[in-house]
């Protein structure tokens, strides 16, 4: 294992997967010359040159409908999206083109392309540039969905999603690109579906992604040591398809759950969760689920109140004890 940091081991899996294969491509705004905005791409034009690390205009849906339509040919492009904000911009051509083209040509044509975008609040970016929008690319017929919480993830979805013919949609979150991480020294290839227990407990499941995850883990940790109340964490990290076995299979054991996630709740990826959780195992529950999730406000760009409208482990340890009737 080698420790590094989120966006080193999203760079290694470019490289990697650049090296064996000449029609994997990567483009996206400022990726090549620059090396990404957050490093993700660093090194890369200078190896592999401008017609395979390819600087774009800023145009979303140009660029995004180019790499998709380069896929339909064979070609394995990895379109980077700077920041999840400007995605609305692309999804005419991800959700009309790359995802329904395998059934509306009848499994004639594929689109084996890689959507990765940055999101979540960062440091005061403000409201235009701090969206959580998971939740709509979950709800895509066609789309895969997997947002990893650590480098070991971070490289192995990316290396997994090169490869399948399907779509597939990263969610990283800028908070997380210098996070460090133990990652194998060997090719690793994470599986593009399911879920990992975290932390193991028996008392009551935490479902989190990405950056909730780590919310969980710190509430797990308080839980544990100042009330004696055992959280098991369970990180969602496929979230198209979702795990709903790994979610039936430990509120079957803990028998209460809270879901934990930064986007707003309504409509949301937790609001899917407890849906599941509803469907799956309604008569183990032991209380009703309940989640966590930031406020319905655009996100505000004042520190004070950015850190209000955000949850943290603190908020889920408060919604655990009122599960437990100790709030």
């Amino acid at each position: 294992m080698a420790e590094i940091m989120y966006w080193e081991a999203i760079q290694r899996a470019h490289d990697e997967e650049m090296a064996r294969d000449p029609l994997v491509i990567c483009m996206g705004e400022d990726i090549g010359v620059a090396g990404g905005t957050y490093k993700a791409t660093k090194g890369l034009y200078e190896k592999y040159g401008p017609l395979r690390v390819i600087d774009t205009p800023i145009s979303e849906n140009s660029y995004t409908g180019l790499g998709i339509g380069a896929s339909f040919l064979g070609v394995r492009p990895i379109i980077e999206l700077m920041s999840v904000n400007f995605a609305w911009l692309a999804m005419d051509q991800m959700f009309n083109s790359a995802a329904k083209v395998r059934y509306m040509s009848g499994g004639q044509l594929t689109a084996p392309c890689v959507f990765r975008s940055a999101g979540g609040a960062a440091h005061q970016l403000g409201a235009q540039h701090s969206a959580r929008m998971e939740k709509v690319f979950m709800g895509i017929a066609g789309l895969r969905v997997v947002t990893p919480s650590n480098p070991r993830q971070a490289y192995g979805l990316l290396k997994s999603a090169i490869r399948c013919d399907d779509p597939v949609y990263i969610n990283e979150h800028e908070l997380m690109y210098n996070m460090k991480g133990d990652v194998p020294d060997t090719e690793y290839f994470h599986p593009l579906e399911g879920s990992e227990v975290t932390r193991s407990g028996t008392d009551v499941t935490l479902f989190g992604y990405n950056i909730s995850v780590h919310w969980n883990l710190k509430a797990a940790e308080i839980l544990d040591k100042q009330y004696g109340i055992s959280a098991e964490v369970v990180d969602l990290y496929s979230l198209s398809p979702l795990d709903r076995e790994g979610i039936r299979k430990s509120v079957s054991k803990t028998h209460r759950a809270v879901v934990v996630g930064e986007e707003e709740a309504p409509v949301g990826v937790c609001s899917e969760v407890i849906s599941v959780i509803n469907e799956e195992c309604f008569f183990e529950l032991d209380a009703a689920p309940v989640r966590v999730n930031s406020a319905l406000v655009p996100q505000p760009y004042n520190h004070t109140l950015e850190k209000a409208a955000i949850p943290n482990a603190e908020d889920v340890v408060a919604a655990v004890l009122k599960l437990f009737g100790k709030a």
